[in-house]
């Protein structure tokens, strides 16, 4: 078919925080000059920022560096991890899912009913958070792909509705009385990891394999980067937009059943926001909010970075609204570092 020979943009896997060949000299820039370190320095300014903090915090508590605390990060950043994934296809097309906290919520709360009812099947339970995150994130990729509603009020209008239905499924209320045994699904361990730590790194190695190396990745470079050059070349836009806001409704799905188990709750409520970090881990990581340009390595970095300052905050005690602040600060700035080091490159 045609459109598997489609070429991946330049920009691919480019960013602040990612790059195969970052490290390569401009044009015209001596290797070692002043102006060489600079470049380097604004191509890989995420990767100096995470390395800076986790200074910091190392230099303030001696527990931060601790194994324990090591652990604690990763359990956090793994459902976070799901569905900044799936944020990444999507604004990699230059899309946005703005409904991933609220189809957590959904999934969530079905989840915990269906193990409820079948508490010696709770692998169910899994099944059915994906089948609803699939659901919804196909709503979503047939009115954006079809209906050529902009994704913004799309997903907008599914983070309504899937919050409803979070509630109207528990009557208002959160889903208790779980089966001990839907707890496993969070708490399972192999190889001293968790299982939802194994899928995030599952996950992220898959997804970088996928994007960089598969026929598929390049269609959703190719889209992002200019859609109508990628329908001319022989790629189905359509099917590639559908594609990518259906991936992400099933890794939101499954990272709400992951929730519901770790706090064996189904509350209608979880979720709540989600979407705010999953956009800003991939904002960070150097994708362009315009699609055709980012990498799953420099999401995985924007989202170990935001996990890292939120659990060095918190041993800090530094109260929650100056974390917001800092967080939106660092937003602001891995965005202008982007913009800025983009305008430099030749």
């Amino acid at each position: 078919m045609t459109d598997t020979k489609t070429p991946a943009p330049a920009g691919q896997g480019t960013g602040t925080a990612s790059g195969g060949a970052a490290s390569v000299a401009p044009t015209g820039v001596r290797r070692f000059s002043g102006r060489w370190f600079g470049d380097l320095a604004i191509r890989y300014a995420m990767v100096i920022v995470m390395l800076l903090i986790i200074a910091f915090f190392l230099y303030r508590s001696a527990r931060f560096g601790t194994p324990e605390n090591l652990t604690t990060i990763l359990i956090a950043a793994a459902p976070f991890a799901l569905i900044a994934l799936g944020q990444t296809l999507v604004i990699l097309t230059g899309g946005i899912d703005l409904s991933v906290g609220s189809v957590i919520a959904v999934a969530a709360v079905y989840g915990s009913i269906t193990a409820k009812a079948f508490p010696d099947n709770v692998w169910l339970a899994v099944v059915t958070g994906m089948v609803v995150g699939l659901i919804a994130g196909s709503i979503n990729g047939f009115v954006v792909s079809v209906i050529k509603v902009p994704p913004f009020i799309a997903t907008l209008g599914m983070l309504t509705a899937a919050s409803g239905f979070a509630y109207v499924a528990g009557n208002g209320a959160p889903i208790t009385g779980l089966p001990a045994s839907f707890s496993s699904i969070a708490n399972t361990q192999i190889l001293g990891l968790t299982l939802p730590v194994i899928l995030m790194i599952v996950g992220i190695l898959g997804f970088a394999v996928i994007m960089r190396r598969t026929a598929y990745g390049m269609r959703v470079y190719a889209v992002g980067g200019n859609p109508v050059a990628a329908q001319i070349a022989g790629v189905k836009v359509g099917r590639t937009l559908f594609s990518v806001y259906a991936i992400s409704g099933v890794l939101a799905g499954l990272s709400g059943v992951m929730l519901a188990s770790r706090v064996t709750l189904g509350a209608p409520n979880l979720g709540q926001g989600y979407e705010l970090d999953a956009i800003a881990a991939v904002v960070i990581g150097g994708a362009s909010l315009l699609g055709g340009r980012g990498s799953i390595w420099g999401t995985a970095l924007g989202l170990l970075l935001i996990q890292t300052l939120n659990n060095g905050l918190d041993i800090l005690t530094v109260p929650a609204y100056w974390q917001d602040v800092i967080k939106g600060a660092l937003i602001v700035t891995a965005v202008a570092v982007d913009v800025w080091s983009t305008k430099r490159r030749p």
